[in-house]
C-alpha cells in the first residue's frame, strides 16, 4: 500500500483527509459512522472568544449541486470549549484542530492563546472570512493588510501549527496567501464559502434570514480547484484544498493541483462515511497506478 503520510509544518498527518469546520461537529457526532482515528485530522466547528448565538432562522438552504448557510458561527465560546468539549475529544487518536474566528486581531489572538495551552490540540485554523467590526464589516481575508493583521497578532502568541483559511471572495487569492505566509502562517487552507443567494419567489423573500450566505458543495469545486492551483504555485508553505470534494477523484484532483491535504465538508451531510471512503479511494488509485507515496502526485499537474 502507498504511504499516505503528509506534513503541514510540524503537524504530521497519517493521511491527507481531514474534515472541514462546521460540517463535522466536534467529531464525536460521527463516531458511529467512521473510525475517527482513521482520519488525518478533524477540524472542529468555529470557536470564538465569547459565546455567539448565530443568525436567526432560516439559515440553511439547498441549492442545485450545493447549499447555502448563514449559521453565523454559533458556539459557546472558547472557555466552554476548553472546559467541556476538550476533555471529550482530547484522546481521539488523530489531529484535533480548532477553527478560530473573531471580530478583531486581539479577539483572534486571545482565543488562540487559550487553545495554545491545550496539550492535545496541535494546530488551529484561522477563519479570516469574519467581518472586521472596526472596518464596517469588511472581512479580514479580503485585503492583504487585513489578513496580515490577524496572522501577525496570532503568530505572536500562538506557538503550534497555524493554518489560515482563505476567503475566495477576493480579486487575487495568491496575494492574500503570500501575505499570510510572510506573517508566519505554516499553511493555508482554501476555499471558504462563496457568497451566494436564493429567493423564494412565492414569499418574495430570501431563503436565508440575512439575505445572503456561504455557498458550498460540488458547484464550487471548479473555482476551489483553480484557486488551490494558483496558491500552490505562489507560496512555499503547504496548501490544504477544500470546496466541493465528495469522492476520491475530487480529492486526487486537488492533490495534483498542489494541495498537500484536503478537507471534506458539505459531503458529510449526504454521506457521514464519505471521509473514509475518500481516504481508501486515494489509496486504491495510488496502488493501481504504481505510486508508492502520495507525494508522487502532489503538485504533479
Amino acid at each position: 500500500m502507498a504511504d499516505l503520510r503528509v506534513n503541514i509544518g510540524q503537524l504530521a498527518l497519517k493521511n491527507p483527509v481531514m474534515t472541514a469546520s462546521g460540517t463535522f461537529g466536534y467529531g464525536l457526532e460521527f463516531a458511529d459512522f467512521v473510525p475517527l482515528d482513521g482520519l488525518g485530522g478533524i477540524i472542529v466547528k468555529g470557536t470564538t472568544l465569547k459565546p455567539r448565538e448565530g443568525n436567526d432562522y432560516p439559515r440553511m438552504a439547498e441549492t442545485p449541486q450545493g447549499m447555502l448557510n448563514c449559521v453565523g458561527l454559533q458556539n459557546k465560546g472558547v472557555d466552554y470549549f476548553c472546559e467541556h468539549i476538550y476533555p471529550q475529544i482530547k484522546d481521539i487518536d488523530t489531529n484535533i484542530i480548532v477553527n478560530v474566528s473573531g471580530s478583531s486581531p486581539e479577539d483572534y489572538a486571545e482565543c488562540a492563546t487559550r487553545i495554545d495551552a491545550l496539550e492535545h490540540i496541535p494546530a488551529i485554523e484561522l477563519n479570516i472570512s469574519c467581518p472586521n467590526v472596526k472596518d464596517g464589516g469588511m472581512a479580514f481575508g479580503v485585503t492583504c493588510a487585513g489578513a496580515e493583521s490577524v496572522v501577525r497578532a496570532v503568530r505572536e502568541r500562538y506557538h503550534k501549527t497555524l493554518i489560515v483559511k482563505l476567503s475566495p471572495n477576493v480579486t487575487n487569492i495568491a496575494d492574500i496567501a503570500r501575505a499570510c505566509e510572510a506573517q508566519g502562517a505554516d499553511g493555508v487552507s482554501l476555499i471558504n464559502t462563496l457568497m451566494g443567494m436564493a429567493i423564494d419567489i412565492e414569499r418574495r423573500k430570501s431563503l436565508l434570514s440575512i439575505g445572503t450566505g456561504g455557498l458550498s458543495g460540488p458547484c464550487v469545486k471548479p473555482v476551489a480547484l483553480r484557486m488551490v492551483w494558483q496558491v500552490a504555485k505562489a507560496v512555499k508553505i503547504p496548501v490544504v484544498g477544500l470546496g466541493g470534494i465528495s469522492c476520491a477523484t475530487d480529492a486526487i484532483e486537488f492533490l495534483m493541483a498542489g494541495a498537500t491535504a484536503i478537507e471534506i465538508g458539505t459531503a458529510n451531510f449526504l454521506d457521514p462515511a464519505v471521509t473514509i471512503k475518500v481516504r481508501d479511494g486515494i489509496s486504491d488509485w495510488l496502488d493501481r497506478h504504481g505510486c508508492k507515496d502520495v507525494h508522487e502526485i502532489i503538485g504533479c499537474l
